[in-house]
């Protein structure tokens, strides 16, 4: 079975494709020259209305322990912006338990179709599904460390989870090749690795360094996770570099050799 489903057919969504008709579609009848075509002001006057009036996204829970209370209060005192933490650690954990699923469901996809024209196993793809579970459970353990919540939604969870439905759609439409399926783990990674970035960030403005440690950790593994998934599509679309190759079964080396840099 091939690795991408592209091929020439009977596609009849351009307008080449009645030339007879789509002339027709554009001329103009005289008796309609003089009508005002109008804009769109109505249109964006109301969606201004929505806008102006509407809620937030949502709100950062309160803490729900005495720990946590004191640990954002201190926090404020000393100038910095926990809720911002906390809603960005909201947002990584609805992210990785979204990939988790994508990679769930390129390996269902995987067992059916994969046929060895590409370096990708099996193997690599549960590899990185464990590495996604655990970048979960890091992030839940970071957001019970400041009395956080992690069953609790935060408004940049929300927005990840809305942003992600596409991804999941792609993943689980039977209809999509192996091809187009990392296309959307590329999407997905490429999101993962600049929400990490975001992350070790904000751990260090509030010098809570064992988070910094192990979200640069975690970082590394999604920089060598990208990596692979876009040798892997490159290799499902035909993409050739002569005798270049990334050994995509050699995930623990490729990972230390990214680390070290």
């Amino acid at each position: 079975m091939t690795l991408h489903s592209e091929h020439v057919g009977m596609n009849r969504t351009g307008i080449q494709m009645s030339p007879v008709d789509s002339k027709a579609m554009q001329e103009m009848d005289p008796s309609m020259a003089g009508i005002d075509d109008g804009d769109e002001s109505a249109l964006a006057e109301m969606r201004n209305d929505y806008i102006a009036n509407a809620d937030s996204l949502g709100s950062i829970p309160l803490p729900g322990t005495l720990k946590g209370a004191v640990s954002m209060t201190v926090q404020a005192l000393k100038g910095d912006s926990p809720q911002i933490l906390l809603d960005k650690l909201g947002e990584r954990l609805a992210f990785e338990r979204t990939g988790t699923r994508l990679y769930d469901a390129l390996i269902t996809k995987c067992e059916v179709m994969l046929d060895g024209d590409i370096s990708m196993t099996i193997d690599d793809l549960e590899h990185i599904r464990a590495d996604e579970a655990r970048h979960f459970m890091l992030i839940s353990d970071a957001i019970e460390s400041l009395g956080g919540d992690p069953t609790s939604q935060t408004p940049s969870a929300d927005l990840a989870g809305v942003e992600s439905m596409g991804l999941v759609q792609v993943l689980n439409d039977p209809r999509t090749s192996i091809a187009q399926s990392l296309h959307a783990i590329m999407t997905a990674e490429l999101c993962d690795k600049a929400g990490w970035e975001t992350l070790v960030a904000l751990a260090d403005e509030h010098d809570l360094t064992d988070m910094v440690d192990e979200f640069t950790n975690a970082l590394n593994q999604e920089r060598e996770h990208l990596a692979l998934v876009q040798t892997w599509y490159e290799e499902a679309i035909g993409l050739t570099y002569g005798d270049v190759e990334l050994d995509g079964g050699d995930i623990d080396s490729q990972q230390e050799s990214i680390s070290a840099e």
